[in-house]
């Protein structure tokens, strides 16, 4: 597999060149962007509300290699937001469905679904697998441990998170940004595992942190490199706030 650093990525199949040729007009992005993307994995976990649209943009823009980590089965309260989910799949593995869904909608991009949550066992050897993390669980302790892991192994991470009508996507650039752990030392106190959410919240963070995660793939656009994007949707109002890196962060104070 090609690696962001790769001086010959992949060449494109004239199918690809249709299927991309819109995006391909983008300026600076071009066919070598969408060859840097072919040559690219992601790790999305999970395909949840925020992850299931992350996979969807990601797999449409011609990334090459998808790792998708999630376990368990598809529920009827997980279909007003996962849309990699369907009725027909309900009580079957989620990343199972996710994949067919993405294989449906692009056949040339490899999914390899992962049927376990990001968990201390595992999250070494699938962060190695990957050029970039998209960190799109619901529970801090998952997103902490994936912040830990990527900056330990120097790989970008999106982050995306929402809850309610409002949302946030910050991008870890190891040893140049904040990481998540800068922000959140410890796992917020009463912090639930259930909350309020509409699809079209988790779907408007998820296609922010696509757009990221494009961008440092494809070497186009500039990141949101030491800043966040907060959203309140109820209010539509977004701002973009700076985030430091931390003085003695236990993650990354050492780089």
């Amino acid at each position: 597999m090609a690696r962001l650093d790769a001086t010959s990525p992949p060449t494109l199949t004239d199918e690809e060149r249709a299927r991309y040729e819109w995006q391909m007009w983008t300026p600076g992005f071009g066919e070598a962007g969408q060859r840097r993307l072919k040559g690219a994995a992601v790790l999305v976990s999970r395909v949840g509300g925020v992850g299931s649209v992350v996979a969807y943009e990601l797999a449409a823009a011609g990334v090459g290699r998808l790792v998708l980590a999630h376990a368990g089965n598809v529920k009827p309260s997980d279909l007003n937001r996962q849309l990699l989910m369907t009725h027909g799949a309900l009580g079957t593995s989620r990343v199972q469905s996710a994949a067919r869904r993405l294989a449906e909608l692009n056949p040339n991009v490899v999914l390899e679904p992962v049927p376990e949550n990001v968990a201390d066992a595992n999250v070494a050897g699938l962060v190695s697998q990957v050029d970039l993390v998209a960190s799109c669980a619901p529970l801090f302790e998952e997103r902490l441990r994936m912040n830990r892991e990527a900056v330990r192994q120097g790989k970008p991470l999106v982050d995306a998170a929402m809850y309610d009508m409002t949302a946030q996507v910050m991008t870890v650039l190891p040893g140049r940004t904040a990481c998540l752990a800068c922000l959140y030392p410890e796992v917020p106190p009463a912090w639930k595992r259930e909350f309020p959410v509409f699809g079209a919240v988790s779907g408007t963070a998820a296609c922010m942190a696509a757009v990221e995660a494009i961008k440092i793939l494809g070497g186009v656009g500039r990141p949101l490199e030491g800043r966040m994007i907060l959203m309140d949707l109820a209010s539509m109002n977004l701002m973009t706030r700076r985030v430091e890196r931390r003085r003695g962060c236990h993650v990354c104070g050492e780089l």
